[in-house]
């Protein structure tokens, strides 16, 4: 299978340059010049990675991100020549995986893009079978929608099942509590967290070791939920 990745950057010249060097991984690019012309690309193709500019004319990229994560969990990679912290913290926050700063080293930005397609593939496995996802004691069966811990082989109801596996696609990623419900639900975020702290408890009684000391689900105070990333 070849991979493909979208660049949505108005910076002509480094998308070609982009697409001239992942052609030597084997990956092909397709870049475009704005947001607005990156989420009609994304209508139409499938791609493994987004390689996603802030600065650009008319819709900037974080508006251009909270689009796609509106509807895709396919990795993005963020670049920009700010240098601020801020900027970086809210990419990382608003749904990006990963973050770098103009300029950058090529082979760094290749480096990052393998990884980041590696690890989006080994989620998004097609065929008639899928595989489990096995980490430290726990085990996600695709196919059955279920788990195996330390307290036995559970099938989930289709709110725990979505919620487990969205944050195991996203292990190591803080995800926010707007982010979660509104790919479970489906629907708009209504600062209601009932649903998402009853899920959560429900769930961490299934699979966690200790439901006192969470270990695959954490808590991170004020912000949301992590996947162990240690796991």
């Amino acid at each position: 299978m070849i991979n493909r990745i979208l660049i949505i950057d108005d910076d002509k010249e480094l998308c070609a340059l982009i697409r001239q060097c992942v052609a030597a991984e084997r990956i092909d690019a397709d870049s475009c010049y704005s947001g607005v012309e990156g989420l009609t690309m994304l209508d139409k193709n499938d791609y493994q990675l987004i390689l996603l500019d802030v600065m650009m004319p008319g819709m900037d990229g974080f508006q251009t991100m909270m689009t796609i994560r509106q509807q895709s969990s396919i990795p993005i990679l963020m670049l920009t020549s700010k240098h601020d912290n801020t900027s970086k913290v809210r990419g990382l926050r608003s749904g990006a995986d990963d973050y770098l700063t103009k300029p950058f080293d090529m082979e760094e930005l290749i480096a990052r893009v393998v990884s980041l397609i590696r690890r989006y593939t080994r989620f998004n496995l097609t065929g008639e079978h899928s595989h489990p996802l096995a980490y430290q004691g726990l085990t996600i069966d695709l196919d059955s929608r279920s788990v195996t811990s330390l307290h036995g082989t559970f099938e989930l109801p289709p709110k725990e099942f979505d919620l487990l596996l969205f944050c195991a696609k996203n292990q190591g990623r803080i995800l926010t509590k707007q982010q979660i419900y509104e790919e479970v639900w489906g629907e708009s975020y209504l600062f209601d967290d009932s649903n998402i702290m009853a899920i959560i408890s429900r769930l961490r009684k299934k699979i966690e070791p200790d439901t006192g000391t969470p270990f695959y689900i954490q808590t991170v105070k004020g912000i949301g939920y992590r996947f162990n990333k240690e796991v």
